[in-house]
Parts: C-alpha cells; structure tokens; sequence
C-alpha cells in the first residue's frame, strides 16, 4: 500500500467515527428514561446501583456542556458517568449515533420513622447547545430498626406499621410469646433466620398484611426482580418447645425453607394454625412438617424447589388452601405434596402416624400432584378438591376434579405470579359450602366466600 493510499483509508476511516459537533439547540440529547425509579430503599444503607442511558441520535457528536444536580442536589444520590464517578461533569461527549451510561447509587435519609414509603428525589440536568433536559432520580425510602442476634427473653408485642431489618437471626424463647401486629414487616438479610421455641402470634389483616421477606431490592439480572429471587433468607423453624401459635394474613417469601416445624420425634409438638397466609417461592420446601401438626385455612403454599409441602407424622388439616408449583429456578425434585409415615405399623414403632384432611383445595403445577399416588387403607382424605392429573374418585378422594388447569392469572414467563383465579376456571363454585370452614369465611384480600365457594385459597371476584 503507498503512503498516499495509506493516509487516504486514515482519512476515511476518522470521518467515519468523527463528524464534528453539532452546535444547533433542536440537537439534544435523548434518555432511556423520564424518571430513573430505585424502587424501595432503606434509610441510611446504600442502595443497588441502578443505570440509565444517554443516547445521541444525530449524524454529529454530541458536547453536553454539563451534568450536574439542579440546585446542588441533596446530596443523597452518587453518580458514573460514561465510567468516571464524580458529583458534577463538564463536556461529556458522545459520538454521532453513540450512547452513555450513566450508574446511579442512594444512600437517602431518615424519613422521621416511618415504615411507609416516602418519595425521595433528585433532578439531573444535561446541558446541550445551550438547552437543559432533566432526569428525575426517584427513590421510596423507609426508615427501619435493625437488629444483630434478636434475643426475645421476655413477651413482646412489636409496633403497628414497623419495619424491622435482622441481620442474622430472631430467637423467641421458650415459654416467651412475640406478637406481630398488622402492617408490620421482617427484612431478613442474607442467611439470616427465626427461631420459635416459644409463642410465635402474627397479627395481620387483609388491609395490612405481615410480611417476612430478604432485604435485598432491584434486580438480580436485567428483568429478574429480588422479589421472586428464593433463598435469600433461611426461613422460620417452630422448634419441639414451641405451642400454640396462631399467624394471621402472614406472607413468607423467598426462603431456603420457608416454614419447618420439628417436633424432634417424641418430643411434644408444635401446634400451628395458619389463616389466611402465603408460604412462597423456596429453594427446599414451603412447608415442611416433621411429626408436627397444623391447621391451615385460606393458605398458598407455593414454587418450590424440593416440592411444596413435605409430611411425616401427625395429624393436618388444610382447608380452602392452594397448593401450586410454578418454581422458577429448577424441575422440582418431589410431588407438590408429600405425605410419609403413613403406615402405623412401619418400622418407626411409636412415632406418631400421618393422617391428613384436605378440603375445598387446589393442587397443581411441575413435579406431580401428590406422593404417594394412593391412600387405600390410611387415614388421609381429599374432598372437593381440583389435581392437575388424571385419576379418579375413591374412598380417599371424595367429589374431586380430575385432569383440570385451575387457570391461574400467573403469566410465568413473565415473572408474574398469582395464584388468584381468573373468569371461566372450573374451580369457581365447585368447593362445598359444608367444608367451608368459618376461619375461611373471607380470603387474604378480604374477599368474601360465595356460596358455593371457589377452590383454593382466594375466592374469585
């Protein structure tokens, strides 16, 4: 190649990432957002590093002439531009057609100790040619009592409308009651669990729920929000001390194993009755009960890695429950439910029997309905109940649908799951009024039960 040929592709190939800069006011820049929404976030902890992008969609570069917060700011937001932090930035230039990212972190505030939600925010302006576009920075910051090691020694009932943040564990001892009243939220941090050898009573309602949930916001990947994420927290175990707990509107989410009650084998059991409450999206099992008995009433118990409900020993009651499987992360190791020890006369001499009553319920999703396929002979009965495969009805299972998609409003590929029911689904009015027990009589969002009733655990509206 000659000099001259080889300044001439120089030449060409230099007009073709550098046209110069367009200097006219109508070429500005254009932003993948309006508003950069950081969703929830706590006080005085650092938030997830969230991102927009500055896009140039002209034939000529781009000089913004500054980027700065309107006013100074708050002081609260942190910025990277184009990969260099700083507060303020002058001509930041972006190639013809050519984009930036701008990264985006928080640590907002005292919100004056509230548990709601408070917006907090920031404008951004870009100036170009002379003419300012702003991007507002948007954040919901809530105040947030945190806890190292929760030792409960003595009776407690928490504040109404509190968040409460534990880090590594939350112990209730035994012969010690902790109360929780309606609208209150746990935030359990990475590994972080509770333990009942006392009183565990959850006081919520249909208004405001209490939630026991991992503390982590924003997203895991691109679209893959925390708040399907399993695994973030290791769960609630009742231990063999604990008695006669009762958890009303409770909704635990995003666990290694959501609740487990372990009677320890001879030891006394842990009572459990649950109402209206949601056991959601783990990474072992969302229910798991060894030789310890429960009364569930209006209850989803759902997505599950292990399988949903895992049995042995003692005697259950589930009535106007849902029971569903739509895990995200894997096939499902075991059937949706899984009964064991069925046998009385089994190996295991004196460890109690597992006898079980289900009624007005759904079962359905990956993995199978339930284990073992048949009852004949043991004390476990299913009435009015909807399964996912075929079968038939037997001395065991009582009035049930066979073969049936209960029609969910869940569209998993897009990572929305509720298990509500949606208008035409063969589960709507096919319970029996009978088996509605008054504890069901209104569902987690305060709906009122038909007559007849719907299957499952919400009442269609």
């Amino acid at each position: 190649m000659t000099a001259a040929a080889a300044i001439a592709l120089a030449a060409g190939f230099s007009s073709c990432i550098e046209d110069g800069f367009t200097t006219s006011p109508s070429d500005q820049p254009t932003f993948s957002v309006d508003t950069l929404k950081m969703g929830l976030a706590f006080s005085e902890e650092g938030t997830p590093t969230h991102k927009f992008k500055v896009f140039n969609r002209h034939g000529k570069g781009l000089n913004i002439s500054k980027i700065a917060f309107r006013d100074g700011g708050t002081g609260a937001f942190r910025l990277n531009v184009d990969g260099i932090p700083g507060e303020e930035f002058e001509n930041v230039e972006i190639r013809a057609n050519d984009s930036i990212f701008v990264l985006v972190e928080a640590t907002l505030p005292p919100n004056g100790g509230s548990s709601k939600p408070i917006e907090f925010y920031d404008k951004l302006d870009f100036t170009t040619n002379g003419v300012t576009s702003t991007v507002v920075l948007q954040a919901d910051v809530i105040d947030v009592e945190r806890h190292h090691g929760w030792d409960v020694k003595l009776d407690r009932k928490l504040k109404v409308d509190k968040a409460y943040q534990i880090y590594d564990s939350l112990v209730v001892r035994p012969d010690v009651t902790l109360t929780i009243p309606e609208g209150v939220t746990l935030y359990f941090h990475q590994d972080a669990w509770m333990r009942v050898d006392g009183t565990l009573i959850v006081e919520g309602t249909a208004e405001k729920p209490v939630n026991f949930v991992g503390d982590r916001f924003g997203y895991v990947a691109s679209d893959i929000p925390y708040e399907i994420m399993s695994g973030q927290w290791s769960g609630i175990l009742f231990s063999c001390l604990s008695k006669s707990n009762r958890l009303s509107y409770a909704s635990i989410r995003n666990t290694v194993n959501g609740v487990l009650a372990d009677s320890l084998f001879l030891s006394p059991s842990p009572a459990i009755k649950m109402v209206n409450c949601q056991v959601r999206n783990s990474t072992g099992y969302a229910l798991q009960l060894l030789h310890s008995p429960i009364e569930a009433y209006g209850c989803e118990f759902a997505d599950a890695a292990f399988g949903v409900v895992g049995i042995a020993g003692d005697h259950h009651v589930f009535n106007h429950c849902t029971f569903v499987n739509q895990y995200l992360f894997a096939y499902p190791d075991g059937e949706i439910i899984q009964l064991y020890r069925l046998d009385p006369d089994d190996k295991y001499g004196p460890i109690k029997t597992t006898t079980a009553d289900f009624s007005n319920c759904i079962v359905w999703g990956n993995g199978g309905d339930i284990y073992p396929g048949t009852f004949d002979g043991y004390d476990v009965y299913l009435r009015y109940c909807s399964f996912s495969v075929k079968g038939s009805d037997d001395s065991n299972f009582i009035s049930c649908l066979w073969d049936t998609d209960p029609m969910f409003r869940t569209v998993r590929e897009d990572y929305y799951f509720d298990y509500r029911l949606k208008e035409g689904s063969p589960a709507i009015g096919a319970g029996s009024k009978a088996l509605t027990n008054p504890e069901t009589a209104i569902d987690f969002y305060g709906i009122t039960r038909a007559t007849p009733p719907s299957l499952g655990a919400y009442e269609f509206k």
